[in-house]
This record gives C-alpha cells, sequence and structure tokens, in this order.
C-alpha cells in the first residue's frame, strides 16, 4: 500500500490480485472481492476489452489484467501465492489443538516430542503459532500461596470457634485458605 497526497484527500493505492485500485480511503478497498472464476470465463471468451468492461460492469483494468493472465497461464483460476509451504498439516494442527485441549497444562516441550512421534518434528515456536491461530495462547498459572504453621493453627482455631455455631450455613460460604473457588 502506498499513500499519494493529491490536494486535501488521500489517495490510496491497493496491489490487488486481479487489478489495481484507487479510492479515498482505506475501507472501500477493502471491501472489494475477487471476481468469480465465471465471471472470468466470461471476459476471456469476450471480445474488446471496452466492450466486455461496460457489459460486465468491471473496469478496463481488471477485463486487461485478466486476459493478459489467461494468455500468460492459460487459467483464469486464482493460481497459488509465493511462500514456504507450512511446516505442520492441518491433521498435526488438529492433533495439537486436541491435546491442549484436554491438557491445559502441557508444556511447549511435551507438545513438540508428541508431534515428532507423529512424524512431524517441528520448532516451538511453530507448534506456539499454530496454536495462536486456532485461538489457544500460554498462560502462567496464578500460584496458590502455601500455608505456614501459623496460618494453619488460625485457620484450626476458627473452626474450632465456629464448629458449635446454630449457623452452620455460615460456614459453607466462607472460602478457606487451602481451597479453591470452582
Amino acid at each position: 500500500m502506498m499513500g499519494h497526497d493529491f490536494g486535501k484527500a488521500r489517495t490510496y493505492l491497493y496491489m490487488v490480485p486481479q487489478w489495481t485500485v484507487y479510492c479515498q480511503s482505506k475501507n472501500q478497498a477493502m471491501r472489494l472481492k475477487e471476481l468469480s472464476v465465471e465471471l472470468r470465463d466470461r471476459i476471456v471468451s469476450g471480445e474488446g476489452y471496452q466492450k466486455m468492461s461496460a457489459a460486465l460492469k468491471v473496469p478496463k483494468n481488471t477485463v486487461a489484467s485478466i486476459i493478459l493472465k489467461w494468455k500468460k497461464f492459460g487459467t483464469t483460476k486464482t493460481l497459488p501465492r509465493a511462500g514456504h509451504a507450512a511446516k505442520l498439516s492441518n491433521r498435526g494442527r488438529r492433533a495439537l489443538v486436541r491435546e491442549v485441549s484436554k491438557n491445559l497444562m502441557v508444556t511447549l516441550t511435551e507438545l513438540q516430542s508428541s508431534s515428532g512421534e507423529m512424524g512431524e518434528t517441528s520448532r516451538k515456536t511453530t507448534i506456539s503459532a499454530a496454536l495462536h491461530q486456532s485461538g489457544l495462547y500460554g498462560k502462567v498459572a496464578r500460584s496458590k500461596p502455601l500455608l505456614s504453621k501459623r496460618h494453619m493453627t488460625a485457620c484450626l482455631e476458627f473452626a474450632k470457634s465456629h464448629l458449635k455455631d446454630s449457623n452452620a450455613y455460615h460456614l459453607n460460604n466462607i472460602l478457606w485458605s487451602d481451597e479453591t473457588k470452582i
């Protein structure tokens, strides 16, 4: 994306796979969709850029780029983008997500060894990125405070003093320091 300053309004130039779009705001270009394969096939089968552009209500530059692509590659379908192939397969990614869902306290090292057992060796950062794409993030568990001798005796004394209270319901509502809230 490049921005050009033409007067008061800023114009943005977006390079989209099939065409170049000039618009006044960022949101306009982001709403545009890629043309369907059927429409691209109709463009290739027609005659003249201007006639096809007017008939199908598609910009002339788009018609030209689709025809050039058809002449160069022999197809109007979207070609695969450049880039490195994914290290983890979809099956491996699903297995990792399933394993993390079963045990939330599993570490990346354990996940790395289990992915190696499945036949897909990968780095910790790759596993972490795959889990992030699935919406799973690592968090450090909150530490539960250890009880000292003084705390234990204080809890015991409190319990003994309130043992014979008529209001037993009151004791059930107390969250003791050696318990967790579920």
